[in-house]
């Protein structure tokens, strides 16, 4: 009896060497967990035994896994995620839920976000118009070009200097160039047509003569060099702008674009004060068609489609999952644990709701092996 209760012991020191060695080995791998030998003593349930009874020996009760956080180390890969808090990445293996704290993960052929063993992130997935939804389903990247959105509105934000002198009677096209004697000022931009061909647009602005017609400028536009509009535009007596609330602008693009495209373009919140022509601001709502370039990923787990149009989009939101007793999840291999029913069902949200982390793009976590410590046992 003695001799078994001997090997028990040199077994359980056994198993204790194995854990250790394990958790070694492991120390720089991604997302590894270690774990920690517990032990239970033995007794035999004898009937009428008494308090003097000796024991048995000892059993390897349980190899509990320690699911405290490692240390964050950051990368150059966007798509490399951390999880700072509680949380493990859900991830579809050939249709099987499994769950991991190693967030290496890449696009494979297909546009999909897989790590290195080919299992898909889940994400909630987002609409044409980069809504997310409730749906969550692993997480693909759309590769292809995003569509060209022709220009529908221009506004502008300028001040027309109130000290120039009258030019519009000398207004004049010379081989389709503005004499610089029939305008105070211009400003040019570029829009955009249903084939995302791109079209300078040129705005001259005249003052008309302030004796009769005070306060009041005519606006012409050019698109590629051709006259199009002239409006006349008027200001209140405070140097406000009256009207009109927008100047509706009609064009024929050529190369197949659709015909006639017609856009309005907004100077309310134009100024007429005595100080320099100054151009606040500028902007159009087109693009022309683009590329993905990159994502970038916010620490709620909202991702960021980047384009070379210029234009951005949220594509999904990763999401994650806790358990009730993460302790007792399946350990799977390749840094990932499957549920069971010691570790009882996940719970999925988003990133930093419902005591989850949040996420870290561009970074990755250690083991949380402490080797000095593992050596020493």
């Amino acid at each position: 009896m003695s001799f078994n209760t001997a090997l028990s012991g040199i077994q359980a020191a056994s198993a204790d060497l194995g854990i250790i060695g394990n958790n070694i080995a492991n120390s720089a791998t991604t997302g590894f967990k270690s774990s920690r030998a517990e032990f239970a003593d033995v007794y035999a349930s004898l009937l009428g035994a008494s308090d003097t009874t000796i024991g048995s020996g000892v059993r390897l009760q349980n190899a509990a896994q320690q699911f405290s956080q490692g240390n964050i180390t950051f990368t150059n890969n966007a798509l490399d995620l951390a999880v700072s808090g509680a949380g493990f990445f859900q991830l579809d293996s050939n249709g099987s839920m499994i769950y991991s704290r190693a967030g290496n993960f890449s696009r494979d052929l297909n546009g999909f976000v897989v790590n290195n063993e080919g299992a898909a992130l889940m994400a909630r997935s987002a609409d044409v118009n980069g809504n997310i939804t409730g749906a969550v389903g692993p997480l693909q990247l759309d590769t292809s070009y995003v569509s060209p959105n022709p220009t529908s509105g221009l506004s502008a934000n300028i001040n027309f200097d109130a000290r120039e002198p009258e030019t519009d009677s000398s207004w004049l096209l010379v081989g389709g160039i503005p004499d610089t004697a029939g305008y105070n000022s211009s400003t040019t931009t570029t829009i955009y047509d249903s084939l995302g061909n791109d079209h300078t647009v040129a705005m001259f602005f005249s003052k008309l003569d302030p004796v009769t017609n005070p306060n009041e400028w005519n606006v012409r536009t050019m698109i590629d060099g051709t006259l199009v509009d002239t409006t006349p535009v008027t200001f209140n007596s405070d140097g406000t702008y009256n009207a009109p609330a927008l100047i509706p602008i009609t064009f024929n693009p050529a190369g197949g674009a659709t015909v006639p495209q017609s856009f309005d373009i907004d100077l309310a919140s134009s100024t007429q004060y005595g100080s320099n022509f100054a151009v606040n601001s500028l902007s159009q709502d087109g693009y022309t068609s683009g590329q993905l370039l990159g994502v970038d990923i916010d620490k709620e787990g909202i991702i960021f489609a980047r384009y070379s149009n210029g234009q951005s989009q949220a594509e999904g939101q990763v999401v994650l999952a806790n358990f009730a007793n993460a302790q007792g999840l399946q350990p799977q291999g390749d840094t990932a644990w499957a549920e069971s029913f010691s570790s009882g069902p996940p719970v999925v949200s988003e990133p930093g709701t419902a005591g989850l982390g949040l996420i870290q793009s561009n970074a990755l976590e250690e083991s949380n092996v402490d080797l000095t410590e593992q050596l020493v046992r």
